[in-house]
């Protein structure tokens, strides 16, 4: 689980719920017609901008904002240089029985194993990369269009409530409904977009390139591998994709 973002989420909330509660009570905040017209519109819309798949799947890539594995590549380049010790040693076929913990490092070895060219594994595994990055935009998109779309519905809102307001200025007890709505759909839109869709996005991105650069990483480390390249110049090579004062030297 992502600690970070349940807990920023949580504080976001909840602070924005005690400056209500201090105010007054919190079923003043709380409109049906209002939150139809926000939820409800803004799903919908978004709804007709994409297929049923895609949008089904976009909220279980929102899903990994709050629950992803991040796997440290200092993990990954000491299991690698292990990998490659053994394959310098005993030879490739080696490796058929090693045990690996990373499914996409697993399956390169695999395809190196079984003999295939060293450029047929390159573009087999940038075309698995490729796809990982292309589901995950489809899902950012998603979360992009509800987080423009929820503030203009918000907007849609009030002036639906301003119309009612003003069609019944002569009735004093629909002025009150009228206005609630007019003011709560921007308050509703406001914080779906930033409390919610927009800090989710960038943590979207922040865990995509964290789990592309970790895939690019094995990617290199197989081409060594296939390259015989010895596991000391194989550790300097892939110890450029950590930061300077976070890498593991032998």
């Amino acid at each position: 689980m992502d600690i970070a973002t349940l807990l920023g989420f949580l504080l976001g909330i909840g602070i924005i719920a005690a400056a209500i509660v201090t105010g007054g009570s919190i079923m003043l905040f709380i409109d049906v017609p209002s939150i139809l017209i926000v939820f409800g519109g803004t799903f919908g819309v978004s709804l007709m901008r994409l297929p049923i798949a895609d949008f089904l799947r976009s909220f279980g890539v929102a899903g990994r904002a709050f629950m992803n594995k991040k796997v440290d590549p200092n993990v990954l380049i000491e299991e690698a240089v292990t990998l490659a010790d053994m394959a310098r040693k005993n030879g490739l076929l080696a490796l058929e029985s090693a045990e690996v913990s990373d499914d996409f490092m697993k399956k390169g070895i695999r395809l190196c194993v079984d003999g295939y060219n060293p450029e047929f594994v390159k573009n087999l595994l940038q075309q698995d990369i490729d796809l990982m990055v292309s589901r995950n935009e489809v899902g950012q998109n998603m979360w992009k269009g509800v987080a423009d779309l929820a503030p203009a519905m918000g907007m849609i809102g009030t002036l639906v409530g301003l119309v009612q307001m003003l069609a019944n200025m002569s009735d004093p007890a629909a002025i009150g409904p009228a206005m609630a709505v007019a003011l709560l759909t921007t308050l509703y839109g406001a914080m779906i977009a930033n409390v919610f869709a927009l800090p989710m996005i960038d943590k979207l991105a922040s865990v995509l390139n964290y789990e592309k650069a970790n895939k690019e990483l094995v990617m290199n480390f197989i081409a060594n591998l296939q390259e015989g390249t010895n596991p000391k110049v194989l550790r300097t090579l892939l110890n450029t994709y950590v930061a300077e004062k976070k890498r593991q030297e032998e």
